[in-house]
């Protein structure tokens, strides 16, 4: 990611990514998305320039140790079902990024985070998804880092954290997933009020002074209502959380979408 070119220290995100190609299909209510879809579409006008590349980490791919894509032009995953048709034909062509995978690698190992390239895996919906809404245009080369499946949350962290120099060669660090993520929820309203008081914990947290957020979200599950928005063993869309929260170093964190979708709150994050 070396280049002559002046680069500024890009922010950090976590963005909800809805509910499979929501965005792009019809939906009743038909504006259940929209303030999320406007939220998508507002990044780039967030950000003091536009990233050399994304390093975009997904609820939707699990690995035993963090792997990260290779390929110079990765298909997409439509890893959704019983959706239109059209759906199955959405594009994203943006290039990969080889280089910079090897350069996360190169970060993780020297970390002793064990972790591996793949040249073969291509974009999830966690990604290509919310990258259209963001970068319609395509344009900017992106490398996906997998969760690692044991979804330890200090792991996690300390990935973002030992990536959080990428920033600084204007790559754009986002995690993809959902504030709230427990199917049995989404639709009851027996789930707003938990969903809510989760939200103000998350909320919290990463407002947190930076010294104090590291311990708040590894302990996540301790907190009022964790179980209820994210059932222990499938919390893997909260987990994009930590590893934004590690690469936002000592920047203050804070909150810049949150709504209420399908009876449950929802909740977007920045840092720098």
């Amino acid at each position: 990611m070396n280049s002559e070119s002046i680069s500024i220290t890009q922010p950090v995100f976590f963005v909800p990514h809805g509910a499979g190609p929501c965005f792009f299909m019809d939906w009743q209510p038909t504006d259940t998305w929209e303030k999320m879809a406007e939220f998508l579409q507002s990044i780039s006008s967030r950000l003091p320039q536009q990233p050399k590349a994304i390093m975009i980490i997904s609820a939707h791919w699990q690995t035993p140790v963090f792997s990260i894509t290779a390929a110079k032009q990765p298909e997409l995953i439509y890893d959704y079902s019983r959706f239109p048709k059209h759906t199955y034909e959405l594009t994203y062509p943006a290039l990969g990024a080889p280089v910079l995978a090897e350069q996360i690698s190169e970060l993780l190992t020297n970390a002793g985070l064990d972790n591996e390239q793949d040249a073969i895996r291509g974009f999830d919906h966690g990604v290509f998804i919310p990258l259209k809404m963001m970068f319609p245009n395509a344009d900017i080369p992106v490398v996906q880092l997998s969760l690692r499946r044991d979804l330890d949350p200090k792991a996690h962290l300390m990935a973002g954290k030992t990536l959080a120099s990428l920033r600084e060669e204007g790559v754009l660090i986002i995690g993809s997933g959902m504030s709230f993520h427990n199917m049995r929820g989404y639709g009851d309203a027996n789930f707003t009020v938990p969903s809510e008081k989760f939200d103000e914990w998350l909320t919290e947290a990463v407002e947190a002074d930076p010294s104090e957020r590291f311990t708040a979200l590894s302990d996540w599950s301790q907190a009022p209502h964790a179980l209820d928005a994210h059932p222990l063993g499938a919390e893997e869309h909260l987990l994009p959380v930590m590893v934004a929260v590690g690469a936002a170093g000592n920047d203050q964190g804070k909150r810049v979408y949150s709504q209420h979708v399908l009876k449950t709150q929802l909740s977007a994050f920045q840092f720098g």
